[in-house]
C-alpha cells in the first residue's frame, strides 16, 4: 500500500514538474492556431523590418530627420489614437477585435506597393501607414492577453508565453537576414508585401480557432452603465497599474528599459555603419546571431522558475538585463568589434529571453479578467510613447555629443532601472508548496502578445 502511495505521489510530482517546465506539454489545438498566427505575423514583421525607412530614403529621397520623424511620429500618434481602445475592447469579444486589427494592418501595408506601382507614393502615406499600424498593433495587444487566458489553463500560461518568446527570437534571428537579402535583390517594397501577408495569415489562424469565447465580464462599477464610454475610462488602466504595489514597479521598470534600449537602436546604426565603417553583413551578423540567446532564455525560463522560484528569477533576470548596454561604448572597428557586440547582445537578449515570459505570466496572473484589455492597452501605449519620445531625444543628443557618447548616456541611465523593481515579487501560482486550485484562487494572471 505504501509502495502504491509513493508511486502515485511520485507520478503526481513528475506530472507537476512537467507542467511547470513545459516539457512537451500539449496546450490544445486552439492555442496551436493562436501560436501559428503569432508566428506568421511575427516573421512577416521581421522580414519587413526597416522597410518603411528604406522606402523613405531610397524611393522618396527624404533626409535623416524625416526618417526619424516617420518612426517617432508614427508611434506617438498611434499611441494617442489607441487611448480609447482598452475600455472599448474590454466589453467585447476579443477574437473579432484581433482579426480586425490584423486586416487593418494588412490593408494599410498593401496600400504602399499599390501606390508605388501607380507612381503616387508619398511621405504622407508612409506616415499614415505607420500611425494606423501602431494603433492597430495596440488594439491587437489589448485583446490578445485576455483571449490567451480563455484558451489555456492558468498553470499553462508560463509555457504559452515561453513559446511566444521563443518564436519572437527565432523570427528576429531569421527575418532581418532574409528581409535584408530580399531588399538587396528586389527592393524594400517587396518586404512590405511579406509583412502584410504575415498579418493576413495571422487573421486566418485566429479565425480557425473554434473554441467559443466566454462572455466578457464588465469591470466593477461598470455593470450599470451599459456600453457608454466616459473620458475617465481612458485612464482606468493607468489608475489600476499605479495603484497596485506589484504592477507599478514592473510597469515603471519595463517602460524605462524598453525605451532606453530602443532609443539606442538608430544610434548603433550610425556608430557602427558610419563612424566605424562596418559592412552591412557585419552589422546584420552582430545583431542577428545573438538572438539565439533569446531562444535559449525563453526555453530555460520555466525550468529556472521551477528550480529557483519565479520571483527570484524574475528579479535577477530583470537586474541583469540592465548591465550589458555599456559594452557597446567600447566597440572598435573590425572583427574584434563585431565579436564584442555579439557577446554584449547575446548576454542582453538571453536575460530578456528569461525575463519576458516570466514577466508576461506574472502580469496576466495579477490582473483580473475584466481589466486585462485596458491594462495591456495602457502598458502598450506608455511603452510606445516612451520609445517615441526617447528615440527623438537621443537622436538630438547624438547630434550634439556624438552617437557613442549618447549610447553611453543611455547605458548609464539603464543601470539605474533595477531600483524601480521591487526586491520581493510575490511567489507565482502553481509554484512549490501550492496546489493548482489554491494558486488559481489566489490571483487571476503578465506580457502582451506581440503579433
Amino acid at each position: 500500500m505504501r509502495s502504491t502511495t509513493r508511486s502515485a505521489t511520485k507520478g503526481a510530482a513528475e506530472s507537476a514538474a512537467k507542467r511547470a517546465t513545459g516539457g512537451r506539454q500539449r496546450l490544445g489545438r486552439p492555442f496551436g492556431w493562436l501560436w501559428s498566427a503569432y508566428a506568421a505575423s511575427t516573421l512577416g514583421t521581421w522580414l519587413g523590418f526597416g522597410a518603411l525607412p528604406l522606402i523613405a530614403l531610397q524611393v522618396l529621397h527624404v533626409g535623416p530627420a524625416a526618417v526619424s520623424g516617420l518612426a517617432a511620429a508614427g508611434l506617438a500618434v498611434g499611441a494617442v489614437l489607441a487611448l480609447p481602445l482598452g475600455p472599448w475592447v474590454e466589453g467585447r469579444p476579443k477574437k473579432p477585435v484581433m482579426v480586425a486589427a490584423d486586416l487593418v494592418r494588412f490593408a494599410a501595408l498593401c496600400s504602399i506597393p499599390v501606390a508605388f506601382g501607380l507612381g503616387v507614393l508619398t511621405y504622407s502615406q508612409l506616415l499614415l501607414v505607420s500611425v494606423v499600424s501602431a494603433a492597430a498593433n495596440i488594439a491587437f495587444t489589448s485583446g490578445s492577453g485576455a483571449y490567451l487566458k480563455t484558451l489555456v489553463r492558468p498553470d499553462q500560461l508560463l509555457v504559452a508565453n515561453g513559446r511566444f518568446e521563443s518564436t519572437t527570437w527565432t523570427a528576429t534571428a531569421v527575418g532581418p537576414t532574409l528581409g535584408g537579402a530580399a531588399i538587396s535583390l528586389i527592393g524594400p517594397v517587396v518586404t512590405v508585401v511579406a509583412n502584410a501577408v504575415g498579418f493576413l495569415l495571422s487573421a486566418a489562424g485566429i479565425l480557425a480557432i473554434r473554441q467559443r469565447e466566454p462572455r466578457s465580464v464588465p469591470a466593477p462599477g461598470e455593470r450599470d452603465r451599459g456600453s457608454r464610454l466616459r473620458a475617465a475610462d481612458l485612464f482606468d488602466g493607468w489608475r489600476f497599474i499605479l495603484a497596485d504595489p506589484e504592477l507599478r514597479p514592473l510597469f515603471l521598470n519595463t517602460v524605462a528599459v524598453n525605451a532606453l534600449i530602443m532609443a539606442t537602436e538608430p544610434l548603433c546604426a550610425v556608430l557602427f555603419l558610419g563612424d566605424l565603417g562596418w559592412q552591412a553583413w557585419q552589422y546584420g551578423l552582430a545583431f542577428g546571431l545573438p538572438c539565439v540567446g533569446g531562444l535559449i532564455g525563453a526555453q530555460a525560463a520555466p525550468r529556472l522558475g521551477t528550480r529557483f522560484g519565479r520571483a527570484r528569477v524574475l528579479l535577477w533576470s530583470g537586474v541583469l538585463r540592465s548591465v550589458w548596454l555599456m559594452g557597446l561604448v567600447l566597440v572598435t572597428p573590425g572583427a574584434a568589434g563585431v565579436v564584442l557586440v555579439i557577446l554584449v547582445e547575446l548576454g542582453l537578449i538571453a536575460c530578456m529571453g528569461v525575463f519576458n515570459p516570466l514577466f508576461a505570466t506574472h502580469r496576466l496572473e495579477h490582473v483580473p479578467a475584466e481589466r486585462v484589455a485596458r491594462v495591456l492597452t495602457a502598458w502598450k501605449v506608455s511603452s510606445t510613447a516612451a520609445i517615441a519620445v526617447l528615440t527623438a531625444a537621443w537622436g538630438a543628443l547624438a547630434a550634439v555629443i556624438g552617437a557613442r557618447a549618447a549610447i553611453g548616456a543611455a547605458a548609464l541611465l539603464l543601470l539605474t532601472t533595477p531600483f524601480l523593481l521591487r526586491r520581493r515579487v510575490p511567489a507565482a501560482p502553481d509554484g512549490p508548496g501550492m496546489r493548482g486550485d489554491e494558486a488559481r484562487g489566489t490571483v487571476e494572471a503578465c506580457q502582451d502578445i506581440r503579433p
